[in-house]
């Protein structure tokens, strides 16, 4: 879909390359302030567009990130020429991000976003000990694991992927429940549940194995509950190149080796 703008403003991670980039772009195209831009051009790895995205939700802002990082997975690719055409004809795509509520040993609430994922691991030598329970209902009474995680479709094809994971479409009304390094029940390799359920993970003999939850780059140590559900207040803006768009990447994914 084509769309007009009238300034872009461009944000790099702290790498040489995506200052380095930054700056000739600049020089070529200008800058405006990220709160007064109607585009921010996001320059370096997955990472920083990640951080990109969270520092503009709900902004309404649009979200044209180009790789100057290792993978870009949610990168288009790098260069100075025709920005403001591939700008006006990239394919933009909306999402809700997941909310992580947890409740922790030391009395505290914590709440965090996630584009991402979300999940908990095991914080010492011993596996984790959780119930998994999904809109109220308990699906698994004892899961012993390293580590459980909430994908969204967004977030299927990194962590979530390592695990074992399916791929999800990315306009899959779906999240993908992966464990980690299963050992009861040995034979269970995750779930695909709706959008729309909460998922809460309560922590089993919490001080013999404690848990840490962690929803994208924010951790909350020591938890003894986490619940996960779809933000539908929140909302993160990205634009892709008609060629290279989300959903064709991840399609594309699934026949890689």
């Amino acid at each position: 879909m084509s769309r007009t703008f009238r300034s872009l403003s461009f944000v790099a991670s702290n790498t040489v390359e995506a200052q380095a980039s930054r700056d000739a772009l600049i020089r070529i195209y200008g800058n405006t302030e990220p709160t007064s831009a109607d585009v921010i051009v996001a320059l370096g790895g997955d990472g920083f567009m990640l951080q990109t995205l969270h520092d503009t939700m709900n902004s309404g802002k649009l979200i044209y990130g180009m790789n100057r990082g290792s993978v870009g997975f949610l990168m288009n690719d790098f260069s100075v020429e025709g920005l403001p055409q591939r700008i006006e004809a990239a394919v933009e795509n909306e999402f809700h991000p997941l909310r992580m509520t947890t409740q922790n040993a030391d009395g505290s609430t914590s709440f965090a976003l996630a584009i991402n994922e979300v999940s908990v691991f095991r914080q010492s030598y011993q596996a984790s000990k959780l119930r998994v329970i999904v809109d109220g209902r308990v699906r698994l009474e004892e899961l012993i694991c390293d580590g459980l995680m909430v994908a969204t479709p967004v977030g299927s094809t990194a962590y979530n992927l390592s695990a074992h994971g399916p791929i999800l479409p990315l306009e899959a009304p779906l999240l993908a429940l992966t464990p980690v390094s299963a050992f009861r029940p040995r034979r269970w390799r995750g779930a695909l549940l709706p959008d729309k359920v909460t998922v809460v993970v309560e922590v089993l003999e919490s001080d013999k194995r404690p848990v840490n939850a962690v929803a994208d780059h924010n951790e909350v140590k020591s938890v003894l509950r986490v619940e996960i559900a779809q933000s539908e207040d929140t909302t993160a803006r990205i634009l892709s190149d008609p060629g290279r768009s989300w959903s064709d990447r991840i399609i594309a994914e699934q026949f890689s080796d």
